[in-house]
């Protein structure tokens, strides 16, 4: 996936949170958009360590977590911390357009 303009993750954010009334519902939507259309499971490193992303969820504090296992380890970690690999995985425009939504 190449880099997305301004323009392009706006329109997704615009999708994904398309009648949502506050930054739950805005959160909700992203989610949503993430979960049906990033493939998972997927490798990546965080810190140095290669780790397989299983699946998306929502936190009860309103993050978007990705739950990364190695071995019969497992973890979350937000998705805005979470590196993608190189190529990323289908689907990664949805986690771009998500930090997006925070940067503004």
């Amino acid at each position: 996936m190449g880099a997305l303009s301004r323009r392009e993750l706006a329109a997704l954010v615009d999708e994904a949170t398309v009648d949502t009334y506050d930054e739950h519902e805005q959160v909700s939507g992203l989610f949503a958009a993430i979960e049906e259309n990033l493939s998972v499971p997927f490798s990546t490193l965080v810190l140095g360590v290669e780790v397989t992303v299983r699946k998306v969820d929502l936190a009860r504090d309103g993050r978007i977590v990705a739950l990364c296992t190695r071995g019969g380890f497992r973890q979350t970690i937000g998705l805005l911390d979470l590196p993608l690999p190189d190529p990323a995985p289908d689907g990664a425009e949805w986690v771009a357009a998500y930090r997006y939504y925070w940067a503004q």
